[in-house]
């Protein structure tokens, strides 16, 4: 029997792809973060490594509607260097 392949969304592009092609992130007690595992606790949200959906992230202030919360810019910097960084 195949094991089944979990799916995701990407919240900027709405593609849908299996978790392991999607960068996780996290909202902790700690603020955000860009989840490398898959496994930390909290509230996740998925996005692409396309270049276009990290701008788009940013342009369209995406998290601030996935979590309907007001995030700091700070935290889209970081996202864009951890992205950058790879």
């Amino acid at each position: 029997m195949e094991k089944k392949v979990p799916m995701r969304t990407c919240i900027v592009c709405k593609a849908c792809k299996p978790k392991k092609e999607l960068n996780r992130i996290v909202k902790t007690e700690n603020g955000f973060v860009l989840d490398k595992t898959g496994k930390l606790n909290g509230r996740g949200a998925y996005i692409c490594d396309n270049p276009e959906c990290i701008n788009k992230l940013v342009k369209q202030k995406a998290l601030n509607r996935v979590f309907k919360e007001n995030v700091p810019d700070s935290v889209y910097v970081n996202i864009v260097e951890a992205f950058n960084g790879k």
